[in-house]
């Protein structure tokens, strides 16, 4: 009998500590289902490259292509899209957010990072020019709203707007105490690098290192493999 096969898709990034943390999170993914076969896979900066790892899966084997991303985007709607559709037998899975869990983490992040009752949070995502990422941005505050009394206003990274340096100016302007920055990003790398020069009092980390994630991607898993059936 042929191993099922999660394929665990990230963005990618040089930062070090960025990929130890992804790479952490497909162990946790094999220690929770020993029966599944789980491979890393990225979609920009390094490999090994989606298009490949899919292409080097044994034929008639079921796969899922899990994306360790948090929103809709250019990622899940191409790359992913694009690499699911060249095998047969091949699933994409959702995103990992928006979801409750994840909104439980950002508050666990901000708390972590001092957050005051009198400060104000700019939620600060990637950014996508897919309109259903905003969408799903919009509803990952309201998720947080119910968990943190504070002010929220999502910003991005890029393409979308208001951008965080903008989310953060237009904060200033209102009667708050410090601006605190919840990093919705799995991990360090390049975008959480430029929250620090968005002028903010404070960054809270980002996502990772948490079982939430691990837990998410077999959530999301299992909801593909039930969907195809």
């Amino acid at each position: 009998m042929t191993h099922d096969f999660l394929v665990a898709c990230a963005h990618g990034t040089s930062n070090t500590e960025g990929k130890a943390a992804i790479l952490e999170v497909v162990e946790q993914i094999r220690a929770a289902r020993p029966g599944l076969t789980v491979l890393d896979a990225y979609v920009d900066v390094h490999g090994p490259e989606l298009p490949e790892v899919v292409a080097g899966l044994p034929e008639g084997a079921r796969a899922v292509v899990v994306p360790l991303l948090l929103t809709v985007g250019y990622h899940v709607k191409v790359d992913i899209a694009k690499a699911v559709t060249s095998r047969p037998g091949t699933l994409a899975a959702g995103p990992l957010g928006p979801d409750e869990r994840l909104a439980g983490l950002l508050a666990e992040r901000l708390q972590e990072a001092g957050l005051g009752a009198d400060d104000a949070v700019v939620l600060a995502a990637a950014g996508s020019s897919n309109p259903r990422a905003a969408v799903d941005i919009e509803r990952l505050a309201d998720m947080l709203r119910h968990r943190v009394p504070n002010r929220i206003l999502p910003g991005y990274g890029a393409s979308a707007s208001p951008s965080v340096p903008e989310a953060v100016a237009e904060l200033r302007e209102e009667e708050v105490g410090r601006i605190v920055v919840a990093s919705y990003l799995l991990a360090p790398g390049y975008f959480h690098d430029q929250l620090a020069k968005a002028g903010a009092d404070a960054v809270a980390a980002p996502l990772l290192p948490s079982p939430v994630i691990a837990e998410l991607a077999l959530d999301r898993y299992d909801a593909a493999l039930a969907a195809a059936q």
